[in-house]
């Protein structure tokens, strides 16, 4: 069972057409006491970072997240926003982020030619085996829709690197902390796969 937070910023719509496709089970909720029990967690999210934070700073799930990550260390996938809310900060906002993760997200920086909000289909490169990409298809690549990238302090964290003007960390992996700056449930066949590699951790 995967626990997907539903905190107000996320298409969950897409994540459980494709856990479906999967045939894994899901519940995506925003009740404390079942994320408090959950044993795996899904944390998506789309917008701004601010906004994303300031919904996950309400009440007492920031709480109950810090617990199942850093104390529990269950395993947490974030995908788009929500692996950028697992840094320490953005550049797109004001609010410090939940700091699980030793890194930072920056913005895409302008570049003749180079269209910002990097949109659609990139190929990724895998840096070092991992549990996450395992047995990826040939050729990996994701969908991305984003303005701002992360990059992590420890090259060792790093588990598939893209590149859209600057290279950047597509996907990590610290701990029992995961992040992926792509939506794998917008990436047909290599998504797929890695929310299934996911699923069998």
């Amino acid at each position: 069972m995967i626990t997907v937070i539903d905190y107000g910023v996320g298409n969950m719509g897409s994540i459980r057409n494709m856990f479906k496709r999967l045939d894994i089970e899901v519940q995506i909720t925003s009740d404390l006491d079942l994320i408090g029990k959950a044993r795996k967690i899904l944390l998506p999210g789309v917008g701004a970072f601010d906004n994303g934070m300031a919904h996950l700073n309400r009440g007492d799930l920031r709480a109950v997240l810090d617990r199942k990550a850093m104390q529990e260390k269950i395993p947490v996938l974030g995908i788009c926003l929500g692996m950028q809310l697992m840094t320490r900060s953005s550049d797109e906002g004001g609010l410090p982020g939940l700091g699980w993760v030793a890194a930072k997200t920056t913005r895409i920086p302008p570049a003749p030619g180079l269209k910002v909000p990097h949109m659609g289909w990139n190929e990724v490169r895998p840096t070092q085996p991992d549990p996450l990409t395992d047995n990826l298809p040939e050729e990996p690549r994701f969908y991305f829709v984003h303005s701002y990238c992360v990059h992590v302090d420890e090259p060792s964290h790093s588990i598939l690197k893209a590149t859209h003007g600057i290279e950047f960390d597509a996907a990590f992996h610290a701990d029992n902390l995961f992040g992926a700056q792509f939506h794998p449930e917008k990436s047909h066949r290599f998504g797929m796969k890695l929310l299934q590699n996911f699923a069998d951790l």
